[in-house]
């Protein structure tokens, strides 16, 4: 199991639309530059994931496409991430026990920390590509 996180992007349709009429390959610019910005999640939450192996630690990812940019974490070499930022009860018989916290530990509580950074990163990422593609921004 996998733990998702999207960053939602007012007005990122239009702008795709504006960029494919310009350059038919824009699509794998935009899908970088979302990357990019949940790269930036990433690099700010990992440091915070508690660690014995490493594995909840790598496991979390930034993923993109061309609309949506994500933080993936968990998956089968950390099945157990969703517990740890999270909480509740896992294991035989559900013994172990861990508070549940409904905002996470971890990648909510980072996202809302570095929202004004993240926003920014964002901007400058999508204003590099509309002049990379000869759109004047101001």
């Amino acid at each position: 199991m996998s733990s998702d996180v999207y960053v939602k992007v007012a007005g990122l349709a239009e702008f795709r639309r504006g960029l494919r009429g310009i350059d038919k390959g824009s699509g794998k610019q935009v899908r970088a530059a979302l990357n990019q910005v949940a790269q930036v999640l990433v690099d700010e939450a990992r440091p915070e994931i508690p660690s014995v192996t490493g594995a909840a630690r790598s496991s979390l990812r930034a993923q993109s496409s061309q609309t949506t940019a994500k933080v993936a974490a968990g998956g089968p070499k950390a099945p157990y991430y969703a517990w740890l930022d999270f909480g509740g009860r896992v294991g035989r018989r559900k013994q172990t026990k861990r508070a549940v916290i409904s905002g996470g530990r971890y990648i909510y509580p980072t996202l809302e920390r570095e929202r004004e950074k993240i926003n920014r990163v964002m901007l400058e990422a999508m204003t590099q590509l509309a002049a990379a593609n000869g759109i004047e921004v101001d």
